[in-house]
């Protein structure tokens, strides 16, 4: 990536209500939510991804402030891409190094398009500074790129970001999705004392965080203003030559076809109207 390429992400401020006349999509996007979130509770072998951010919370609801993404909304706030940035990082999903200090940090989440589908191939740039502040401005540590993968899932393990004068502690990422505008963000922490201080914070762009193991597991949830086709919603007639059908009750290992596309299932279930299978990614992988 070089110092012009930037990525766009966009995360949605929206409630779970729209406005009249535009139900189709209330549902699609409450469907999506409940299945991505249903594969938290499949082995990681079967998933190969995170659970929805906003889904990682210990109350098991979404914070306000990590809004969930929504057909139509906004997408993810821009910020200043600051001072540090270095062009060419290596690609890699392990910022940790022998003999590095501080708290190890994971961070999960997706990218989603307009249309709440997940984006795969989308480069996200990583970089932050050291658990003393600093940041590495002559080689690469702690800077590193990688693409979300066939589910738009991205996984960072890196540490805590130390504080420095003016700020508050944070994230720098550039996200781009495949011939599309850069989009430059930043990532908070929650319950930080400088959140209030720093004219820069933006409570949006707050990841849901939690200690786990000694260290600390982070989640956000990325929407680009990416355009989509939303697919079929709800009600709509099933394409031709399909054998996905509403009603059936499927098989983890069952396959079917939808819209001329092979689909294996990931996870038992009852189909229902608004689970075809490019619509919910988390109950059928295509073959």
């Amino acid at each position: 990536m070089d110092g012009t390429g930037t990525h766009g992400t966009d995360r949605d401020d929206a409630g779970e209500q729209r406005a009249a006349g535009t139900p189709r999509l209330v549902r699609r996007k409450t469907v999506l939510r409940a299945a991505l979130a249903a594969t938290a509770a499949l082995p990681v072998s079967l998933i190969g991804g995170p659970a929805l951010a906003r889904n990682l919370t210990a109350s098991g609801k979404a914070p306000e402030l990590t809004p969930p993404c929504d057909d139509g909304d906004d997408p993810t706030p821009e910020q200043i891409e600051g001072p540090y940035f270095k062009p060419h990082s290596p690609e890699r999903t392990s910022l940790l190094e022998p003999g590095l200090p501080g708290t190890r940090l994971t961070v999960t989440g997706y990218v989603f398009g307009r249309a709440c589908r997940p984006l795969a191939g989308v480069l996200l740039d990583f970089w932050q500074a050291d658990a003393n502040g600093a940041y590495d401005n002559t080689g690469f540590r702690l800077r590193g790129h990688q693409y979300t993968d066939s589910k738009g899932s991205f996984a960072l393990t890196t540490i805590v970001p130390g504080l420095y004068p003016g700020r508050t502690r944070h994230l720098h990422v550039k996200l781009q999705a495949p011939n599309r505008p850069v989009l430059t963000t930043q990532l908070y922490f929650p319950n930080e004392p400088r959140n209030s201080t720093d004219t820069i914070f933006d409570p949006r762009l707050l990841m849901t965080v939690h200690d786990a193991g000694g260290g600390r597991e982070a989640a956000f949830d990325f929407v680009l203003d990416v355009p989509q086709d939303p697919g079929p919603g709800p009600g709509d007639p099933t394409p031709p030559e399909s054998t996905w059908a509403v009603g059936v009750t499927y098989r983890t290992g069952d396959w079917v076809t939808y819209a001329a596309r092979a689909y294996v299932c990931r996870q038992p279930h009852t189909s229902q109207p608004g689970w075809e299978p490019p619509t919910v990614p988390a109950l059928w992988q295509p073959a």
